[in-house]
């Protein structure tokens, strides 16, 4: 074998294990990427299933307060009402009392 010849050879040689690392680094980056969008996917599911939990919980939230007023507005009501029925007793009490 020639001196070129072995050259040439090498060369070949040296181009395929070039070619060979490419190849590698390239299913490397591209198991990367690859794992990358997993975790990113993984992370927004997990951001959305927290957003619906929360969501869920501002709901419960807003109707148990919506009952708290509500039962308070009545309560509220009520004693108004018993107030003014008393008052009016007073009033029809204080009418059917003689006067000095």
């Amino acid at each position: 074998m020639t001196d070129q010849e072995e050259e040439s050879l090498k060369d070949t040689m040296h181009k395929e294990k070039r070619i060979a690392e490419e190849t590698e680094g390239l299913a490397r980056e591209q198991e990367r990427k690859k794992s990358y969008l997993a975790r990113e996917q993984a992370i927004e599911e997990d951001q959305k299933a927290k957003k619906t939990k929360r969501m869920e919980k501002r709901a419960a939230d807003e109707i148990r307060q919506s009952a708290k007023d509500q039962a308070r507005r009545e309560a509220f009501f009520a004693h108004e009402e018993a107030n003014a029925e008393a008052q009016e007793e007073r009033r029809l009490k204080a009418n059917k009392e003689p006067h000095d």
